[in-house]
């Protein structure tokens, strides 16, 4: 992991680097989309065989429910507790962040009122490439759940045993081994063997990330949210734990990156020889190897100040703030979700705090946070007019429709008087 000077062309280059990606998977994911779109299943079928080795003529791409039903005793019961133990927290969470139904009376004779419907079908995506993420499963599904949606499909390319059995946990049964653009295509526009849906939730790799604002023209995603991105902030602290969090985050693909943030160049010396010491007990096979050497970098700014605005200018998926968190908060104003404390090691929130892992990504968090219940519900504005309102709002209504040129509008009041 190297040592670098933050200046204003590492951040340019930084920042180029990511858009460059986004351009090469989109390019990509367009193609595999139009063909999706219009050869259905057979297309669906020729690109899981090509890219994920997955034959699916004879069976389809559907898992039988006796199968999800079986993982769960394949599992262990520390297993099943920590997945019942992370859904509660994430349930909680959601069921504080789900919109409530309201109305206020704006003035006599007008009440304006609130009432939240949940989307009705929904495809969740979960990440199964070298890993099979269940904790997706859990932070889509959990809210989903709360929100009241009825129809859940679940798309991963390579489910192993663990995550069936979370999915029987929390009462998934519709699970397609389809991973990639092509499961993102086959939500959004629907096949004989894969039905639509209406949004399309959960995270992936930056193909999977291009295919969902691609078809959002058509389909609503729930945000953008590719390769991992991680940020850690700080200008003291135990670098034993900040190159354990960098680590963690840079394991999830060899494009993942892990940034230390710092203005003491001690530190940063510290902890890239604990990254190093720390990358040397990991497999070879491990993401993080490449991650580190690749995507990765630890970065020595001139001031604290300029520390704080180049995150802002990133804005990462996750931001760990292990000293003086507080009051270093106050000045960051664009992260997908920030660890405050060296307690807060960032594999808490992608398993089991309770807060939502699908984050924006790419700098989408200067547009928007996180993953929450809200997103899979509709707040619908119901209005209440009876005749003392009426009165009250008909000149001013005809006045400005006139202004407008819209004598139909103006009209539509005229003729109740």
């Amino acid at each position: 992991m190297r040592i670098v000077r933050l200046t204003p062309a590492v951040e340019k280059k930084l920042l180029r680097a990511r858009q460059e990606h986004d351009a090469e998977a989109q390019r990509v994911a367009e193609q595999i989309i139009s063909d999706v779109r219009r050869r259905g299943d057979t297309a669906l079928y020729a690109w899981a065989k090509k890219l994920d080795g997955m034959d699916f003529r004879r069976e389809g791409p559907w898992i039988p429910e006796s199968e999800i039903r079986a993982a769960r005793k394949e599992v262990s019961d520390n297993f099943l507790q920590a997945v019942e133990h992370a859904a509660c927290n994430v349930r909680r969470v959601a069921e504080k962040q789900l919109p409530k139904p309201w109305a206020i009376k704006v003035e006599r004779g007008v009440e304006i009122g609130q009432v939240v419907r949940p989307i009705k079908s929904i495809g969740c995506y979960v990440p199964g490439g070298q890993f099979s993420l269940l904790s997706t499963l859990v932070m889509t599904v959990v809210p989903a759940r709360v929100a009241g949606v009825s129809q859940i499909q679940v798309a991963c390319p390579r489910p192993n045993v663990a995550l069936l059995a979370a999915a029987s946990i929390l009462g998934v049964t519709r699970i397609a081994r389809i991973g990639g653009a092509q499961a993102v295509a086959a939500f959004a526009y629907g096949t004989k063997r894969v039905p639509r849906v209406e949004k399309i939730f959960g995270p992936g790799n930056r193909f999977v990330t291009a295919a969902k604002q691609l078809v959002s023209n058509d389909c609503a995603i729930d945000l953008p949210a590719g390769p991992t991105e991680a940020i850690v902030l700080a200008t003291n602290g135990n670098s034993r734990w900040i190159a354990a969090d960098l680590l963690a985050q840079a394991e999830h693909a060899t494009d993942a990156g892990s940034f230390f943030v710092t203005t003491s160049m001690r530190l940063a010396q510290q902890v890239q020889r604990e990254t190093l010491r720390q990358l040397q007990q990991l497999p070879r096979s491990n993401p993080a190897h490449l991650s580190m050497k690749r995507a990765s970098a630890i970065l020595v700014a001139p001031s604290l100040r300029v520390a704080c605005e180049f995150v802002n200018r990133f804005a990462p998926e996750h931001l760990s703030l292990p000293d003086d968190g507080e009051a270093l908060l106050k000045k960051i104003h664009a992260a997908g979700t920030v660890f405050l404390g060296p307690w807060a090691a960032q594999p808490l929130g992608d398993y089991a705090s309770g807060s939502n892992h699908v984050l924006p990504t790419s700098g989408w968090a200067r547009r928007r946070g996180g993953l929450s219940a809200a997103d899979f519900v509709k707040c619908i504005s119901v209005q209440s007019i009876d005749r003392a309102g009426f009165a009250k709002l008909a000149n001013d209504v005809q006045t400005l429709a006139r202004a407008e040129g819209l004598l139909a509008h103006a009209n539509a009041v005229e003729i109740r008087r």
